[in-house]
C-alpha cells in the first residue's frame, strides 16, 4: 500500500471576530476539523460554496496561516513542529499556485526576476545554472525567452497564471496546492491552463490538492473529490462515485446546479432554502441541518462523523 504524501488530521482554523453591541469577541469557526489524505501522484479536489473553508484549509496546509489545532503530515512529518527555517527547507517540497496571477506577482520585477526568486531563496545553483533553469521553465509553460524581461502588467491572465504556475514549479515541489487557479480566467482559456496542469503533473509526478468552487473544472481534473460545506469535509469519494452517486444532501443539491449541455436532458434541481450559517455561530449538530431536505432530529444534536460508505466513499450524514 502506498504511504499517503499528505495527511491533515482534525484540522481547525479559527480566527478572532466580534460580535454584539460592545463589540465583544467571538470566534470564526474557518475550517473546524478538517481530514484530508492525498497520496503521490493524485489529483485530491476541494469543492464548495464560497466560505466553507477551502482556500483557508489550502494555506494552513502550507502554514501561510498558522492552525489553530490539528495535525499536518507531510511525508509522515509533522509540519506543524517544525521551527521557520525548517519550514522554509520544507517549502521546497510544497507550492501554491494562487487564484488571482496579477496580485501574486510582483509587479516591480521582470519575470526573469520573479522565476529565479525562490532558487537564490533556497541556495540552488550558480547564477548561470539558475539562469538555465528560468529559461527551460517559462518554455516548459508555454511561454519564451523573450518574455523573461517583461514585466506582469505586460502580460494576459492566462500568461500570467503561466508564470505563476511555472514559480511553483521551478523549485521541483511534489505537492503543488492550486487555490482556484483558473475562476478568475475566461472559459476559453481555462481549459489550456488546466491541460498544461495535466501535462506537467506527467512529466514531474506531481501531486495536486486542488480548490475550487466549479463543479465541471473538478470533475475534468480530479482523481478524488472531497466536499467542504462551512468549515467540515462532508464527503469524499473518488471522481466516479461522486458524480454518479452522490450521498450527502448536500453533495446532491451541489451536482443538481451544475449546467449539462444537452436541451433534452431535464435534470431536476435541488434548491436549498435559507443561506449558508456564519462560521461564527455555526447550528448545533449537523451544521447543514437547517438547509437539509431530509433532517431528523438527531441532526440537531449530534455532529455525525465522517464514515465509510463504500470502498473509498466516506460521508457524514446521520441517515447514510
Amino acid at each position: 500500500m502506498t504511504q499517503p504524501l499528505l495527511t491533515v488530521k482534525s484540522l481547525k482554523k479559527h480566527f478572532p471576530g466580534k460580535s454584539g453591541f460592545w463589540g465583544n469577541q467571538g470566534v470564526v469557526r474557518a475550517v473546524d476539523g478538517v481530514d484530508l489524505t492525498v497520496y503521490p501522484g493524485e489529483t485530491v479536489s476541494i469543492v464548495g460554496e464560497s466560505g466553507c473553508g477551502k482556500s483557508t484549509t489550502g494555506r494552513c496546509i502550507l502554514r501561510l496561516l498558522e492552525p489553530t489545532e490539528g495535525e499536518i503530515l507531510f511525508q509522515g512529518k509533522d509540519i506543524l513542529k517544525l521551527n521557520e527555517e525548517q519550514m522554509r527547507t520544507m517549502r521546497r517540497n510544497m507550492q501554491i499556485v494562487f487564484q488571482d496571477p496579477f496580485a501574486s506577482l510582483n509587479p516591480r520585477k521582470t519575470i526573469g526576476q520573479i522565476l529565479a526568486d525562490p532558487l537564490i531563496v533556497h541556495g540552488i545553483g550558480t547564477a548561470a545554472e539558475r539562469k538555465k533553469q528560468v529559461e527551460e521553465m517559462i518554455e516548459i509553460v508555454g511561454l519564451t525567452k523573450q518574455h523573461l524581461d517583461r514585466y506582469p502588467h505586460e502580460f494576459s491572465g492566462g500568461q500570467r497564471q503561466r508564470i505563476g504556475i511555472a514559480r511553483a514549479l521551478i523549485l521541483k515541489p511534489k505537492l503543488v496546492i492550486a487555490d482556484e487557479p483558473v475562476s478568475a480566467l475566461d472559459v476559453s482559456i481555462q481549459a489550456q491552463i488546466l491541460n498544461l496542469m495535466q501535462d506537467l503533473q506527467k512529466e514531474f509526478q506531481l501531486t495536486y490538492l486542488f480548490i475550487s468552487h466549479d463543479l465541471s473544472v473538478v470533475r475534468h481534473i480530479s482523481d478524488r473529490v472531497a466536499v467542504m460545506y462551512l468549515g467540515k469535509v462532508v464527503e469524499v469519494a473518488d471522481k466516479k462515485s461522486l458524480y454518479e452517486n452522490p450521498v450527502h444532501p448536500y453533495t446532491r443539491a451541489l451536482l443538481s446546479a451544475v449546467p449539462v449541455p444537452d436541451p433534452e436532458h431535464k435534470a431536476e434541481r435541488i434548491l436549498l432554502e435559507g443561506d449558508l450559517p456564519s462560521p461564527a455561530n455555526p447550528p448545533t449538530g449537523c451544521t447543514f441541518h437547517p438547509r437539509c431536505p431530509v433532517c431528523v432530529e438527531m441532526c440537531k444534536r449530534e455532529i455525525p462523523a465522517l464514515r465509510k460508505k463504500a470502498a473509498g466513499h466516506f460521508v457524514s450524514c446521520h441517515l447514510e
